[in-house]
Protein backbone atom coordinates (compact mmCIF):
# COMPACT_ATOMS: atom_id res chain seq x y z
CA UNK A 1 0.00 0.00 0.00
CA UNK A 2 1.67 3.35 -1.32
CA UNK A 3 0.74 5.83 0.91
CA UNK A 4 0.81 9.31 0.42
CA UNK A 5 -1.67 12.29 2.07
CA UNK A 6 -4.65 11.16 1.30
CA UNK A 7 -3.65 7.57 2.51
CA UNK A 8 -2.21 8.55 5.65
CA UNK A 9 -5.81 10.58 6.57
CA UNK A 10 -7.59 6.84 5.04
CA UNK A 11 -5.40 5.05 8.16
CA UNK A 12 -5.82 7.50 10.35
CA UNK A 13 -9.67 7.02 11.11
CA UNK A 14 -8.17 2.78 11.99
CA UNK A 15 -7.10 4.70 15.51
CA UNK A 16 -9.73 5.41 17.98
CA UNK A 17 -7.12 7.76 19.87
CA UNK A 18 -7.60 10.66 17.12
CA UNK A 19 -11.75 9.65 17.25
CA UNK A 20 -11.68 10.81 21.17
CA UNK A 21 -8.99 13.45 20.83
CA UNK A 22 -10.51 15.85 18.19
CA UNK A 23 -8.08 17.68 16.58
CA UNK A 24 -5.27 16.40 18.13
CA UNK A 25 -1.23 15.94 16.52
CA UNK A 26 0.45 13.09 17.89
CA UNK A 27 3.94 13.42 17.06
CA UNK A 28 5.26 11.30 19.85
CA UNK A 29 5.90 7.75 17.85
CA UNK A 30 8.83 6.89 19.29
CA UNK A 31 7.88 7.13 22.66
CA UNK A 32 4.66 5.10 21.90
CA UNK A 33 2.54 4.52 18.81
CA UNK A 34 -1.24 4.52 18.83
CA UNK A 35 -2.59 1.22 18.24
CA UNK A 36 -5.27 0.62 15.60
CA UNK A 37 -8.59 -0.70 16.43
CA UNK A 38 -7.62 -4.45 14.87
CA UNK A 39 -4.94 -4.81 17.81
CA UNK A 40 -7.81 -2.88 20.24
CA UNK A 41 -10.18 -5.98 19.07
CA UNK A 42 -7.64 -8.78 19.18
CA UNK A 43 -7.02 -8.33 22.90
CA UNK A 44 -10.32 -7.51 23.50
CA UNK A 45 -11.75 -10.20 21.92
CA UNK A 46 -9.44 -13.09 23.46
CA UNK A 47 -9.99 -11.22 27.42
CA UNK A 48 -14.20 -11.70 26.10
CA UNK A 49 -14.13 -14.87 24.33
CA UNK A 50 -10.91 -16.63 24.82
CA UNK A 51 -10.07 -15.67 28.29
CA UNK A 52 -7.38 -18.71 30.23
CA UNK A 53 -3.84 -19.66 30.89
CA UNK A 54 -1.87 -21.07 28.32
CA UNK A 55 0.63 -24.13 29.46
CA UNK A 56 -1.78 -24.94 31.96
CA UNK A 57 -5.21 -26.42 31.60
CA UNK A 58 -6.75 -29.20 29.23
CA UNK A 59 -9.59 -27.51 28.92
CA UNK A 60 -10.90 -26.60 25.50
CA UNK A 61 -10.81 -22.55 26.22
CA UNK A 62 -6.81 -23.04 27.60
CA UNK A 63 -6.56 -25.00 24.17
CA UNK A 64 -8.06 -22.18 22.30
CA UNK A 65 -5.88 -19.92 24.28
CA UNK A 66 -2.61 -21.37 24.16
CA UNK A 67 -3.37 -22.00 19.74
CA UNK A 68 -3.97 -18.54 19.72
CA UNK A 69 -0.82 -17.40 21.87
CA UNK A 70 1.47 -19.97 19.74
CA UNK A 71 0.24 -18.52 16.49
CA UNK A 72 1.11 -14.83 17.77
CA UNK A 73 4.71 -16.33 18.26
CA UNK A 74 4.70 -17.75 15.15
CA UNK A 75 3.63 -14.49 13.36
CA UNK A 76 6.51 -12.84 15.17
CA UNK A 77 8.86 -14.96 14.31
CA UNK A 78 8.37 -14.74 10.63
CA UNK A 79 8.26 -10.92 10.72
CA UNK A 80 11.56 -11.19 11.50
CA UNK A 81 12.48 -14.22 9.59
CA UNK A 82 13.36 -16.33 13.19
CA UNK A 83 12.70 -19.92 14.49
CA UNK A 84 9.67 -19.86 16.80
CA UNK A 85 11.36 -21.48 19.86
CA UNK A 86 14.20 -18.48 19.49
CA UNK A 87 11.58 -15.87 20.25
CA UNK A 88 11.38 -14.84 23.93
CA UNK A 89 8.70 -12.64 25.34
CA UNK A 90 9.41 -10.22 27.98
CA UNK A 91 7.79 -6.92 29.26
CA UNK A 92 9.44 -4.57 26.67
CA UNK A 93 13.51 -3.89 25.36
CA UNK A 94 14.52 -2.75 28.48
CA UNK A 95 13.81 -6.71 29.90
CA UNK A 96 15.27 -8.03 27.10
CA UNK A 97 18.65 -5.99 27.43
CA UNK A 98 18.69 -6.79 31.30
CA UNK A 99 17.63 -10.79 30.68
CA UNK A 100 21.11 -10.40 28.48
CA UNK A 101 22.93 -8.29 31.15
CA UNK A 102 22.39 -11.11 33.85
CA UNK A 103 22.83 -14.08 32.25
CA UNK A 104 25.84 -13.46 29.08
CA UNK A 105 28.76 -13.78 31.63
CA UNK A 106 28.31 -17.38 31.64
CA UNK A 107 29.54 -17.79 28.10
CA UNK A 108 32.02 -14.69 28.15
CA UNK A 109 35.73 -16.65 26.82
CA UNK A 110 38.60 -15.40 29.68
CA UNK A 111 40.69 -12.48 28.29
CA UNK A 112 37.23 -10.69 26.65
CA UNK A 113 36.75 -7.97 28.79
CA UNK A 114 35.43 -5.19 27.08
CA UNK A 115 32.03 -4.01 25.84
CA UNK A 116 31.64 -2.02 23.13
CA UNK A 117 28.58 0.40 22.75
CA UNK A 118 27.94 3.69 20.96
CA UNK A 119 27.53 7.30 21.64
CA UNK A 120 23.91 7.22 20.62
CA UNK A 121 22.66 4.72 22.80
CA UNK A 122 19.59 5.03 25.09
CA UNK A 123 19.54 4.70 28.55
CA UNK A 124 17.98 0.62 28.31
CA UNK A 125 21.25 -0.26 26.46
CA UNK A 126 23.50 1.61 28.72
CA UNK A 127 22.69 1.17 32.32
CA UNK A 128 22.52 -2.56 31.86
CA UNK A 129 25.93 -3.02 30.51
CA UNK A 130 27.53 -0.60 33.19
CA UNK A 131 26.12 -2.80 35.97
CA UNK A 132 27.60 -6.05 33.90
CA UNK A 133 31.16 -4.17 33.74
CA UNK A 134 31.20 -3.03 37.37
CA UNK A 135 30.12 -6.17 38.24
CA UNK A 136 32.42 -8.24 36.57
CA UNK A 137 35.33 -5.58 36.41
CA UNK A 138 35.04 -5.26 32.64
CA UNK A 139 35.59 -2.15 30.43
CA UNK A 140 33.43 0.31 28.52
CA UNK A 141 34.17 1.65 25.13
CA UNK A 142 32.25 3.85 23.63
CA UNK A 143 32.37 4.23 19.33
CA UNK A 144 31.92 8.00 18.62
CA UNK A 145 29.43 9.79 16.30
CA UNK A 146 30.07 12.20 13.84
CA UNK A 147 29.47 16.01 13.30
CA UNK A 148 26.97 14.97 10.81
CA UNK A 149 25.29 12.49 13.89
CA UNK A 150 26.06 9.55 12.24
CA UNK A 151 28.39 6.93 13.61
CA UNK A 152 32.16 6.98 13.17
CA UNK A 153 32.87 3.55 11.67
CA UNK A 154 36.57 4.23 11.62
CA UNK A 155 35.99 4.76 15.44
CA UNK A 156 34.27 1.20 15.51
CA UNK A 157 36.80 -0.68 13.80
CA UNK A 158 39.24 0.41 16.66
CA UNK A 159 37.18 -0.22 19.32
CA UNK A 160 35.94 -3.43 18.68
CA UNK A 161 38.55 -5.97 19.09
CA UNK A 162 39.22 -9.26 20.06
CA UNK A 163 39.13 -8.29 23.49
CA UNK A 164 35.48 -7.09 22.95
CA UNK A 165 33.42 -9.39 25.12
CA UNK A 166 29.55 -7.75 24.11
CA UNK A 167 29.02 -5.42 21.13
CA UNK A 168 25.14 -3.87 21.60
CA UNK A 169 23.99 -0.99 19.50
CA UNK A 170 21.03 0.60 18.27
CA UNK A 171 19.74 0.22 14.97
CA UNK A 172 18.31 3.81 15.14
CA UNK A 173 18.85 6.32 17.24
CA UNK A 174 15.51 7.51 19.61
CA UNK A 175 17.07 11.28 19.67
CA UNK A 176 19.21 11.44 16.13
CA UNK A 177 16.90 9.21 13.78
CA UNK A 178 20.26 8.15 12.39
CA UNK A 179 20.19 4.63 10.79
CA UNK A 180 23.58 3.00 11.94
CA UNK A 181 25.11 0.46 9.54
CA UNK A 182 24.47 -2.54 11.68
CA UNK A 183 25.08 -4.94 9.17
CA UNK A 184 29.00 -3.69 9.24
CA UNK A 185 28.71 -3.33 13.26
CA UNK A 186 27.95 -7.24 13.40
CA UNK A 187 30.20 -8.24 10.61
CA UNK A 188 33.49 -6.44 12.96
CA UNK A 189 31.56 -8.61 16.02
CA UNK A 190 32.04 -11.45 14.63
CA UNK A 191 35.05 -11.35 13.09
CA UNK A 192 36.42 -10.58 16.78
CA UNK A 193 34.24 -13.23 18.30
CA UNK A 194 31.94 -10.99 20.13
CA UNK A 195 28.63 -11.40 21.59
CA UNK A 196 26.31 -8.91 19.37
CA UNK A 197 23.33 -7.57 20.66
CA UNK A 198 20.93 -5.20 18.23
CA UNK A 199 18.42 -2.71 20.15
CA UNK A 200 15.98 -2.43 17.46
CA UNK A 201 13.16 -0.98 19.43
CA UNK A 202 12.91 2.32 16.72
CA UNK A 203 13.46 0.49 13.25
CA UNK A 204 10.92 -2.52 14.13
CA UNK A 205 7.98 -0.78 12.50
CA UNK A 206 9.30 0.63 9.43
CA UNK A 207 12.96 -1.64 8.83
CA UNK A 208 12.58 -4.61 7.55
CA UNK A 209 14.81 -7.29 9.60
CA UNK A 210 15.95 -10.83 8.71
CA UNK A 211 18.03 -11.59 11.55
CA UNK A 212 19.26 -15.03 9.60
CA UNK A 213 20.48 -12.21 7.00
CA UNK A 214 21.96 -10.06 9.76
CA UNK A 215 23.67 -13.13 11.66
CA UNK A 216 23.51 -11.20 14.97
CA UNK A 217 23.45 -12.99 18.33
CA UNK A 218 20.44 -10.98 19.70
CA UNK A 219 17.43 -8.56 18.90
CA UNK A 220 15.79 -6.62 21.07
CA UNK A 221 12.27 -4.21 20.57
CA UNK A 222 9.15 -3.80 22.26
CA UNK A 223 5.68 -4.09 20.67
CA UNK A 224 4.45 -0.62 22.44
CA UNK A 225 6.60 1.04 19.63
CA UNK A 226 5.58 -0.98 16.51
CA UNK A 227 1.52 -0.54 16.67
CA UNK A 228 0.96 -3.18 19.58
CA UNK A 229 0.08 -3.06 23.42
CA UNK A 230 2.35 -2.49 26.52
CA UNK A 231 3.92 -4.69 28.29
CA UNK A 232 5.31 -7.04 25.77
CA UNK A 233 8.45 -6.95 24.32
CA UNK A 234 10.65 -9.24 22.52
CA UNK A 235 14.20 -10.93 23.00
CA UNK A 236 15.51 -13.05 19.54
CA UNK A 237 18.44 -14.95 20.49
CA UNK A 238 20.04 -17.68 18.29
CA UNK A 239 18.98 -21.13 19.48
CA UNK A 240 22.62 -22.27 20.24
CA UNK A 241 23.05 -19.34 22.45
CA UNK A 242 19.80 -19.66 24.29
CA UNK A 243 20.59 -23.24 24.91
CA UNK A 244 23.75 -22.25 26.96
CA UNK A 245 22.67 -19.17 29.43
CA UNK A 246 20.74 -19.32 32.38
CA UNK A 247 17.10 -18.18 33.13
CA UNK A 248 16.69 -15.29 34.13
CA UNK A 249 13.50 -15.38 35.95
CA UNK A 250 12.59 -18.46 38.13
CA UNK A 251 9.37 -19.94 39.03
CA UNK A 252 6.05 -22.20 37.28
CA UNK A 253 6.32 -22.26 33.62
CA UNK A 254 10.06 -22.45 33.31
CA UNK A 255 10.69 -26.06 34.45
CA UNK A 256 10.85 -29.80 33.38
CA UNK A 257 11.03 -31.17 36.82
CA UNK A 258 11.54 -29.97 40.26
CA UNK A 259 12.49 -31.63 43.48
CA UNK A 260 13.36 -30.64 46.57
CA UNK A 261 16.82 -29.74 46.55
CA UNK A 262 16.86 -29.37 42.13
CA UNK A 263 15.46 -28.22 39.41
CA UNK A 264 15.68 -28.99 35.78
CA UNK A 265 14.68 -26.24 32.83
CA UNK A 266 12.00 -26.65 30.12
CA UNK A 267 13.63 -26.26 27.04
CA UNK A 268 13.82 -22.49 24.80
CA UNK A 269 11.99 -20.38 25.19
CA UNK A 270 9.47 -21.41 27.85
CA UNK A 271 12.79 -21.69 30.09
CA UNK A 272 13.01 -18.01 30.15
CA UNK A 273 9.56 -17.21 30.54
CA UNK A 274 8.14 -17.91 34.19
CA UNK A 275 4.90 -17.30 35.48
CA UNK A 276 2.06 -15.94 33.24
CA UNK A 277 2.83 -14.23 30.66
CA UNK A 278 1.38 -11.10 29.06
CA UNK A 279 -0.93 -13.24 27.06
CA UNK A 280 -3.37 -11.14 25.25
CA UNK A 281 -0.79 -8.40 24.83
CA UNK A 282 1.29 -10.92 22.32
CA UNK A 283 -2.00 -11.71 20.87
CA UNK A 284 -1.97 -8.11 20.26
CA UNK A 285 1.29 -7.85 18.97
CA UNK A 286 0.71 -10.64 16.56
CA UNK A 287 -2.55 -8.57 15.10
CA UNK A 288 -0.39 -5.47 14.79
CA UNK A 289 2.41 -6.99 12.83
CA UNK A 290 -0.51 -8.37 10.11
CA UNK A 291 -1.71 -4.44 10.38
CA UNK A 292 2.30 -3.28 9.68
CA UNK A 293 2.47 -6.17 6.94
CA UNK A 294 -0.26 -4.97 5.00
CA UNK A 295 0.86 -1.38 4.79
CA UNK A 296 4.28 -3.16 4.04
CA UNK A 297 7.25 -1.81 5.75
CA UNK A 298 8.77 -0.33 2.72
CA UNK A 299 5.64 1.71 2.32
CA UNK A 300 5.95 3.09 5.78
CA UNK A 301 9.82 3.78 5.64
CA UNK A 302 8.72 5.75 2.44
CA UNK A 303 6.36 7.54 3.85
CA UNK A 304 8.20 8.51 7.32
CA UNK A 305 11.04 10.00 4.72
CA UNK A 306 8.91 12.14 2.89
CA UNK A 307 7.32 13.28 6.10
CA UNK A 308 10.92 13.55 7.46
CA UNK A 309 12.33 15.79 4.30
CA UNK A 310 9.18 18.10 4.35
CA UNK A 311 9.57 19.24 8.25
CA UNK A 312 13.45 19.35 7.72
CA UNK A 313 12.79 21.95 4.80
CA UNK A 314 10.21 23.85 6.79
CA UNK A 315 12.41 23.66 10.24
CA UNK A 316 15.20 25.25 8.19
CA UNK A 317 12.92 28.28 7.94
CA UNK A 318 12.78 29.15 11.57
CA UNK A 319 15.52 31.34 12.33
CA UNK A 320 17.78 30.61 15.09
CA UNK A 321 17.01 26.48 15.42
CA UNK A 322 19.19 24.00 15.71
CA UNK A 323 18.34 20.46 14.18
CA UNK A 324 19.77 16.93 15.00
CA UNK A 325 19.38 15.23 12.31
CA UNK A 326 21.51 13.57 9.35
CA UNK A 327 18.79 13.95 6.71
CA UNK A 328 16.07 12.09 5.41
CA UNK A 329 18.28 9.10 3.69
CA UNK A 330 20.53 8.34 6.90
CA UNK A 331 17.45 8.83 9.33
CA UNK A 332 14.21 7.17 9.72
CA UNK A 333 11.33 9.04 10.87
CA UNK A 334 12.92 10.95 13.85
CA UNK A 335 13.83 14.85 14.29
CA UNK A 336 15.13 16.53 17.49
CA UNK A 337 15.64 20.18 17.33
CA UNK A 338 16.41 22.94 19.81
CA UNK A 339 14.36 26.30 19.38
CA UNK A 340 16.96 29.06 20.26
CA UNK A 341 17.12 29.50 24.16
CA UNK A 342 13.74 28.22 24.68
CA UNK A 343 13.80 25.00 26.80
CA UNK A 344 12.21 21.93 25.22
CA UNK A 345 9.81 21.49 28.01
CA UNK A 346 8.35 24.77 27.73
CA UNK A 347 7.72 24.12 23.88
CA UNK A 348 6.37 21.14 24.35
CA UNK A 349 3.66 22.75 26.83
CA UNK A 350 2.59 25.75 24.71
CA UNK A 351 2.20 23.11 21.70
CA UNK A 352 0.20 20.85 24.15
CA UNK A 353 -2.11 24.20 24.23
CA UNK A 354 -2.35 23.68 20.25
CA UNK A 355 -3.05 20.19 20.77
CA UNK A 356 0.44 19.14 19.29
CA UNK A 357 2.38 16.06 20.84
CA UNK A 358 5.80 15.90 21.12
CA UNK A 359 8.88 14.56 23.40
CA UNK A 360 10.58 16.87 25.57
CA UNK A 361 13.63 16.71 27.61
CA UNK A 362 16.82 13.86 27.45
CA UNK A 363 15.21 11.36 25.61
CA UNK A 364 16.34 9.08 28.27
CA UNK A 365 20.19 9.46 26.45
CA UNK A 366 21.75 12.21 28.98
CA UNK A 367 25.22 11.24 27.70
CA UNK A 368 24.76 12.06 24.43
CA UNK A 369 22.79 15.67 25.33
CA UNK A 370 25.81 16.12 27.19
CA UNK A 371 28.22 15.33 23.98
CA UNK A 372 25.64 17.84 22.17
CA UNK A 373 26.42 20.03 24.60
CA UNK A 374 22.18 20.72 25.54
CA UNK A 375 21.90 19.03 29.14
CA UNK A 376 18.75 20.29 29.67
CA UNK A 377 17.39 18.22 25.93
CA UNK A 378 15.96 18.13 23.11
CA UNK A 379 12.22 18.59 21.26
CA UNK A 380 11.88 16.03 19.62
CA UNK A 381 9.03 15.01 16.36
CA UNK A 382 8.86 11.67 15.12
CA UNK A 383 6.69 9.93 12.75
CA UNK A 384 4.05 7.08 11.92
CA UNK A 385 1.67 6.08 9.02
CA UNK A 386 -1.25 8.83 10.07
CA UNK A 387 0.76 11.95 10.04
CA UNK A 388 0.23 13.89 7.79
CA UNK A 389 1.62 17.51 6.03
CA UNK A 390 -0.97 19.72 7.64
CA UNK A 391 -0.02 18.66 10.83
CA UNK A 392 3.84 19.40 10.29
CA UNK A 393 2.23 22.83 8.90
CA UNK A 394 0.36 23.62 12.10
CA UNK A 395 3.30 22.39 13.99
CA UNK A 396 5.80 25.19 12.36
CA UNK A 397 3.16 27.82 12.56
CA UNK A 398 3.13 26.84 16.17
CA UNK A 399 6.40 26.99 16.64
CA UNK A 400 6.79 30.40 14.87
CA UNK A 401 4.70 31.87 17.61
CA UNK A 402 6.87 29.97 20.47
CA UNK A 403 9.54 31.96 18.82
CA UNK A 404 8.32 35.06 18.74
CA UNK A 405 7.00 34.98 22.15
CA UNK A 406 9.57 34.54 23.31
CA UNK A 407 12.10 37.28 21.48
Amino acid sequence: MKINNKIAKKLRKDFPIFKNNKGMTYLDNAATSQRPKQVIKAVTDFYEKDNANVGRGLYTLAEKAMVDYDNARKTIANFINADTEEIIFTKNTTESLNLLSYTLSSIIPKGKDEIVLTEMEHHSNLVPWQHLAKKNKMKLKIIRIKEDFTLDMKDAKQKITNQTAILSFTHVSNVLGTINQIKELIKLGNKNKAITIVDAAQSISNIKIDVKKLGCDFLAFSSHKMLGPTGIGILYGKKEILEKIPPFNFGGGMIKRVEWGNAEWADIPEKFEAGTQNIAEAIGLGEAIKYLEKIGLENIADWEKELTEYTLKKLKEIPGIKIYNSGPDKSAGIISFSLGKIHPHDVSALLDEKGIVIRAGHCCAMPLMKKLGIPQGVSRISFSVFNTFEEIDNIMEALKKIKKRFE
